[in-house]
């Protein structure tokens, strides 16, 4: 099966990449998350505004991805969420809490489907986030959580 890509995907590509993969993971998998549509000669067409649109978010070069990172792992990020006496969060953290939580902190404003979350943050305390800021280059964030 023909997938054009419109969101990052691990392992399989970038966006606005044409790619080929088994017929089960891109209909069960990838295009029911939003990671792929169908490849057809119309669909051809929505490459180039996919291109242009990553091309705007994209960090240019390496040199620039290795001085945010340095930024990054400078920041002291903080992040005040809702939770219950045991220190358990009312939730999860997201990637968008953890973006905006970067932009409160001083930091350069990500884009929150570049944070990696392993395991899902609802506990508070320290906790480590990784973000790709480039294909070569990710960064490792110190992010606190608090309860309030």
């Amino acid at each position: 099966m023909k997938l054009i890509l419109t969101q990052q995907v691990a392992g399989l590509g970038a966006p606005g990449e044409v790619v080929e993969v088994k017929d089960g993971y891109g209909r069960n998998y990838l295009i029911p998350r939003g990671f792929g549509i169908q490849w057809t000669r119309g669909a051809e067409k929505q490459i180039d505004s996919i291109r242009k649109a990553r091309a705007a978010r994209e960090i240019a070069s390496v040199d620039q991805a290795e001085a945010i990172r340095t930024d990054l792992q400078k920041l002291k990020v903080r992040l005040r969420t809702r939770a219950g006496e045991s220190g358990r969060l009312f939730g999860a953290v997201t990637p968008a809490d953890i973006a905006g939580a970067v932009k409160a902190s001083g930091g350069p404003e990500l884009d929150k489907r570049r944070i990696e979350v392993k395991n899902p943050i609802k506990t508070v305390g320290s906790h480590e986030v990784a973000v790709r800021l480039h294909p070569e280059v990710s960064a490792k964030i110190s992010l606190e959580v608090l309860a309030g």
